[in-house]
């Protein structure tokens, strides 16, 4: 077994780790070790032991944060946090390995509110309010001359001219950090306290007040949107087209600068449901395409957050066309009464419009009658062998003619996973670590 003779040196610093600490050991540079001094001359069972943990911290070790999971643990933050998931700032956040967030309580955010500014010049702001550098607590009050400059996400994203994203952190006396915008030429805000530090990867430090910049307050334009041309993208050409001749493109792009939701069935499912859709009156029509529309803006996150049912461009009084949205995991269902369809992938997400690709057509329980067993149709293990022998025709008229799996998009996986910040387990890694700890203990012995 280890004892005190046995111990590792850390390869960025050098620092001696004692073998039977390791597992608990919070020395920043973990994982990367050298083997040195006596373990050289250790039992081969000790020098297989330190090789599997060590390979057991490559395979583990992840940098993936979540800056609204981390917030939410703090009402005070809430509406700060909300903002940076409105603006799309907490998926950029999370994907960033070094990052500090300058938080601001409610009651700072209020006073940024009262100001009635765009969500975009909001974001602007916001953006200020992240550093691309960490910035612990000690850190701040070890800055070298007693001054240093960072720059932000609003400089790093080209959205600010010049040098107007850059924030002036200085170490002030009787313990007080000052930070103010650099195009403001003074310090407006100051530390309060570490809220949270995971070093070096994310800091998330409170701060008195928003900070004041004339250039992230200008007013900024709204991002054109032409919803045809989106819809083009990745797929959505059927459906777009579909919205174009029936004349509910109109309806979608009326709804779009206030926010829209749009679920996009792809070309292969339009396709196949054509005939179906031949079938239906011109105000039916309609109504279906409409149902694939909600009158708001929800994120990847706030389309997980908003189980239940939802209305439609096509809710009009007494016909409800409503459907349940519900998630599982990283899974999102949309369920009418008829037909459960699957969100696969986001086609584009550009406040305030998200476009999202799913792999059935929507059917609402006002045109179509009856209940579609999705979970039967779609598992193979499910499918009798009679069911092989349906007419070409049956399968072209089923509402469940379905895109193939291959139309699941893979970018479905990574868009969650960016607006969420979250790492996956990888069962690879472990069959890896497992491989190479038995191939070095062929060498060892």
């Amino acid at each position: 077994m280890p004892t005190k003779g046995h111990y590792i040196h850390c390869h960025h610093c050098r620092a001696p780790l004692p073998l039977n600490s390791l597992l608990h050991s919070s020395h920043h540079h973990l994982p990367i070790f050298i083997l040195t001094g006596k373990m050289q001359h250790a039992p081969v069972f000790t020098r297989l032991l330190t090789l599997s943990v060590c390979l057991l911290f490559l395979s583990c070790t992840t940098h993936a944060h979540n800056i609204t999971h981390i917030l939410a643990k703090y009402p005070e933050f809430s509406t700060f946090s909300h903002y940076l998931t409105v603006t799309h700032l907490a998926g950029e956040i999370n994907r960033r390995q070094t990052i500090t967030v300058l938080a601001v309580s409610n009651a700072g955010m209020a006073d940024l509110l009262s100001k009635h500014l765009s969500v975009y010049v909001i974001k602007n702001v916001l953006s200020l309010h992240v550093l691309v550098d960490y910035f612990g607590a000690r850190k701040l009050h070890q800055i070298t001359d007693g001054t240093a400059s960072s720059a932000t996400l609003f400089q790093s994203t080209g959205s600010a001219p010049g040098t107007a994203g850059f924030v002036n952190i200085t170490d002030l006396k009787h313990g007080k950090v000052g930070f103010g915008a650099q195009d403001s030429g003074h310090l407006n805000s100051y530390f309060v306290k570490s809220v949270v530090e995971i070093p070096y990867n994310i800091s998330v430090l409170e701060i008195s007040q928003i900070l004041t910049s004339a250039v992230a307050e200008a007013p900024a334009e709204a991002p054109s949107l032409n919803l045809t041309i989106m819809l083009s993208k990745q797929g959505c050409k059927a459906f777009g087209d579909l919205l174009e001749a029936s004349g509910a493109i109109k309806t979608f792009e009326e709804n779009a600068d206030g926010g829209l939701t749009v679920f996009c069935p792809s070309d292969d499912v339009i396709k196949g449901f054509m005939p179906k859709y031949k079938n239906l009156t011109a105000a039916g029509k309609v109504s279906l395409l409409l149902y694939h529309g909600i009158p708001i803006y929800q994120s990847m996150q706030m389309l997980k957050s908003s189980n239940g049912l939802t209305n439609t461009l096509a809710t009009d009084g007494a016909k409800k066309y409503d459907f349940t949205v519900q998630t599982e995991g990283e899974d999102i269902t949309l369920e009418t009464k008829v037909v459960t369809a699957r969100v696969t992938g986001t086609v584009l997400d550009q406040e305030p419009v998200v476009l999202y690709k799913i792999n059935k057509v929507l059917l609402p329980r006002e045109l179509f009658k009856g209940t579609v067993e999705d979970d039967e149709a779609e598992s193979p293990k499910a499918a009798s062998p009679k069911s092989s022998k349906k007419s070409k025709d049956d399968t072209a008229d089923s509402p469940d003619a379905d895109s193939p799996e291959s139309d699941d998009s893979e970018d479905s996986t990574a868009d969650q996973d960016d607006e969420n910040g979250g790492g996956r387990f990888d069962g690879g890694r472990w069959a890896s670590v497992l491989l190479t700890v038995f191939a070095g203990a062929f060498v060892l012995f």
